[in-house]
């Protein structure tokens, strides 16, 4: 369905005049052209907004691109979120006037979750590529199928892009492939094809809570984490429920096991595979206020190999960065973008590539992105997908007879190199930056 655009007063948004007034003053000067300012005095709060936003917007390269009159008119990017709650309230405001909604979740609310955070992802891309059109979905997050039904209907809505900044572990084997990545690699296609696809997914803010390694059982056949350490704490971080997730390669059955860290009493276990096919398990629980949480992990049929895990909404003990790329973003099909401070260290946080993941993550972009609609920026893995997003976005709108291949490999070849140069697994092939300036605006408008 399509939202209609509320009615807002101006002075409803003295943030957005601000930087309204910033951009004005970019264009101003980039055409060289004397522009009537709007005469809203800001408050310091405003004016230090309107700086960050700005600054951002030159680290990327949008300044030059929105100057020159590219903004994203002709492109459709899909948000797949679970949190949507409130979007109505932001729209022709934070988000266009109107957008186009579907939900796949069993009860179809679209904004089932008490979380805005599809809301903070819709504004970085309408931030970045203004006149970009926008499609919200959510799906049930344990149902692969239903996030897959989300991804098909992006592509027969006519969505070229999509930004998914919400990780689900174990629908992979950990390493990118498994049934899942196979159909939506089917869904997106070659991207050499006009019709073609961009899934843009954050990395995951879980290089602090992931564990990667091959499984080493002791006598009574629990894998020991590190020598003779069999328990591996988990750490809930509130109310919300707690997943352990287990990723591997089909073949091996593996039981998670959690217990309380002072009673030892099971909590859960994993059950079946979660999907077909699959081997990867899952744990889910809802935690009981200021307790931790232990985790075992034992062989129980096959051939024991290499294996993830992922703590989801905890933290977890022992752990290991290399590999912590999650699902979607570890597919080769998908674009997996990480988190630089502005300095261009990646933070702490933001998943890392390794020997198996030698372009992972593909991009990074910069964290934390300001918000007009309240005081904290957007910050994590979640806040980088959608700005590499955006500028597939404005390039595309720019060139629309281009591939989706094309404007991948424009974005590589564009972004800013960090690190070592070339890949390294810490930021890829760099930040995302756009080319110098746009060319000249191919095909119809």
């Amino acid at each position: 369905m399509t939202i209609p655009p509320p009615t807002l007063p101006v002075r409803a948004r003295p943030a957005l005049v601000t930087l309204l007034a910033v951009s004005a003053f970019v264009a101003a000067a980039a055409r060289g052209a004397d522009e009537n300012i709007p005469s809203h005095r800001p408050s310091a709060a405003e004016s230090a907004f309107a700086a960050e936003r700005a600054q951002h917007l030159t680290e990327l390269g949008v300044d030059r691109w929105l100057a020159a009159g590219a903004s994203g008119r002709g492109a459709k990017v899909a948000i797949l979120d679970s949190g949507l709650r409130g979007y109505k309230d932001q729209l022709g405001k934070a988000l266009p006037a109107k957008v186009t909604t579907r939900s796949f979740r069993k009860d179809g609310n679209l904004e089932a979750r008490d979380s805005q955070h599809g809301v903070l992802c819709g504004e970085v891309i309408h931030t970045l590529a203004p006149d970009a059109e926008l499609l919200f979905a959510n799906w049930e997050e344990d149902d692969a199928e239903t996030f897959l039904k989300a991804v098909r209907w992006a592509r027969e809505q006519g969505a070229q892009i999509i930004s998914c900044s919400v990780i689900m572990p174990s629908h992979s084997d950990g390493e990118g492939g498994g049934p899942v990545h196979r159909e939506l690699a089917r869904i997106l296609g070659g991207g050499d094809r006009r019709g073609d696809v961009l899934l843009f997914a954050s990395a995951g803010n879980t290089a602090e809570r992931h564990w990667a390694g091959r499984f080493h059982g002791n006598a009574d056949g629990f894998h020991e984490w590190r020598t003779g350490v069999v328990d591996n704490v988990v750490r809930p971080w509130g109310k919300e429920r707690v997943a352990v997730e287990l990723c591997c390669k089909a073949g091996a059955n593996y039981d998670v096991i959690v217990c309380d860290a002072d009673t030892g009493a099971e909590v859960t276990h994993s059950a079946a595979p979660v999907e077909a096919g699959s081997g990867s398990r899952a744990a889910r629980f809802l935690p009981k206020a200021g307790r931790s949480y232990r985790v075992r992990v034992r062989l129980a049929g096959g051939e024991a190999g290499a294996f993830h895990v992922v703590a989801l909404q905890a933290g977890l003990g022992e752990t290991t960065a290399a590999g912590s790329v999650a699902f979607p973003a570890d597919g080769a099909e998908v674009i997996a973008v990480g988190a630089v401070d502005h300095a261009g260290k990646r933070t702490s946080y933001s998943a890392c590539g390794s020997d198996s993941f030698k372009s992972k993550p593909d991009l990074v972009a910069p964290v934390p992105f300001a918000s007009a609609w309240r005081p904290r920026p957007f910050a994590g893995t979640s806040a980088a997908a959608p700005q590499a997003a955006a500028l597939a976005a404005l390039v595309w709108s720019r060139n629309p007879d281009w591939t989706a291949e094309r404007v991948r490999a424009t974005l590589r070849t564009s972004a800013k190199d960090l690190g070592p140069p070339g890949y390294d697994p810490e930021t890829g092939f760099g930040m995302v930056r756009l080319p110098a300036a746009p060319e000249a605006r191919r095909g119809p408008k």
